[in-house]
């Protein structure tokens, strides 16, 4: 017999804590490419896309002969007793693929894991223990990494307090008002006031900022840092979790700025939704940690090694890099096609790199007001009509597209047809709203 979306939702709210939230009401049955099918049967373009985890796209048969072939040899042993050759076959086409070289490369569980070890190797490294990041960033959820990351609701709220020695500067937002030499000032400010820059064990930036609202940050930025970095022995730390594997049209975002990070800390698309992670980065640095120093009990699981380097191989196969700026450059037009303006809400900026895109909602493109709310009722009304998106930035304002590079431009005309018709849906229904309210204020 089966089950349908409304008995698994009340079963969902009876087991799971509610502050595991849940974006849709619809529970998944099966998967394909870019798309995907409710347990109702219903289909929907999911360009949520394992948020961010599935740049090759759901259940990719490269990779699930992978996995399947792994699974009948053994699902796991234990790196440090056991070792296995996917971990170190992938630990090889990493090295080789990394922006710096020579690399070396430790494999762990998650996106926070990898950031959290990324940090714990810069400070062995450095032997010092300051951290400096960046407004409008997310890094995780454990203790250290919502410490660094910038968003108090609803990732910190009530969970501190948090480690010690992190300090923030702003994010050059140019849309918001900060550019790039507000952001390097503030940094000089804060090497000024508040430590000493030869305090600073790192500097950890995510190169497209993922939650903070896909904020590409400048090669003018991206290069100072470098360059201050390189001054005062800090280790320059790139988080590409969400960033890296081909969406920006480069294996990792920061190879679009022509800067070589010291360590890169990556995950989701890494094994094509299955968990894995990975800090890849210099060798002296890597192997300045002592023995025993770093690993884990799931880390490099058999299982993730197999798919990621089916996930590499598709990469490559199928030319899904240079298929990342296609997919951008589609998406891109059909939105400036939806930048009419409305009563209600207007596209404000469209922002993107590569196939990582994003869209800004305001209220009007003079006060730049964000549309918060109005962004929420189109992201649900996309998904009543067959396509599933997620918000993004401080203001919740930002629709993100993570979209499969295996997508097809006919169901990219789709999203946009869809999200066309959402955005008039939600306009109407708004303006509804104040007619209503302005008769029963005459009233």
């Amino acid at each position: 017999m089966s089950v349908t979306n409304r008995e698994l939702e009340s079963r969902r709210i009876a087991a799971v804590p509610s502050g595991v939230a849940c974006a849709f009401p619809i529970f998944a049955d099966r998967a394909l490419n870019a798309e995907l099918w409710d347990v109702d049967g219903r289909r929907y373009i999911d360009f949520v896309g394992g948020m961010g985890a599935l740049a090759v796209g759901h259940s990719h048969p490269g990779i699930v002969a992978a996995v399947r072939d792994q699974l009948n040899r053994f699902t796991h042993t234990f790196f440090g007793t056991a070792p296995y050759e996917g971990y170190v076959a992938l630990a090889e086409r990493l090295n080789a693929l990394a922006p710096m070289a020579p690399a070396k490369t430790l494999l762990v569980t998650t996106g926070a894991e990898a950031v959290e070890n990324a940090v714990k190797i810069a400070r062995y490294h450095t032997g010092r223990r300051g951290i400096v990041v960046f407004s409008g960033s997310f890094h995780g959820r454990t203790l250290l990494t919502l410490g660094m990351t910038a968003q108090v609701n609803p990732y910190k709220v009530g969970f501190g307090p948090f480690p010690g020695e992190i300090y923030r500067v702003p994010f050059p937002y140019a849309y918001r008002g900060i550019s790039t030499q507000d952001a390097l000032s503030a940094l000089h400010a804060l090497f000024e006031t508040e430590l000493n820059a030869s305090e600073v064990a790192a500097i950890v930036i995510e190169p497209v900022q993922g939650e903070g609202g896909f904020l590409p940050a400048s090669s003018e930025f991206l290069k100072a840092l470098r360059q201050i970095c390189d001054t005062h022995g800090i280790v320059l730390v790139a988080d590409e979790v969400q960033s890296g594997f081909g969406r920006t049209g480069r294996l990792f975002a920061i190879e679009n700025f022509d800067v070589q990070p010291d360590l890169i800390a990556a995950a989701k698309s890494l094994a094509g939704g299955l968990p894995l992670g990975a800090v890849i980065g210099r060798a002296e640095i890597m192997d300045s940690v002592h023995r025993g120093g770093l690993g884990g009990t799931y880390a490099g699981n058999p299982l993730a090694c197999a798919a990621a380097l089916a996930v590499l191989d598709v990469l490559e196969n199928e030319g899904l890099l240079a298929r990342a700026e296609e997919i951008g450059a589609r998406l891109q037009a059909g939105f400036e096609r939806l930048r009419i303006r409305s009563n209600h809400a207007e596209i404000g900026e469209i922002r993107r790199l590569g196939a990582m895109i994003g869209i800004e909602l305001v209220t009007d493109s003079v006060s730049r007001e964000p549309a918060t709310d109005v962004t929420t009722r189109i992201i649900q009304e996309a998904a009543q009509n067959g396509l599933l998106l997620a918000s993004a930035g401080r203001f919740h304002n930002v629709i993100r597209f993570l979209v499969p590079l295996t997508t097809s431009n006919e169901l990219l005309d789709e999203a946009i047809s869809i999200l066309g018709r959402s955005m008039e849906n939600v306009s109407k229904l708004q303006a509804q709203h104040g007619r209503r309210s302005t008769r029963r204020v005459s009233q």
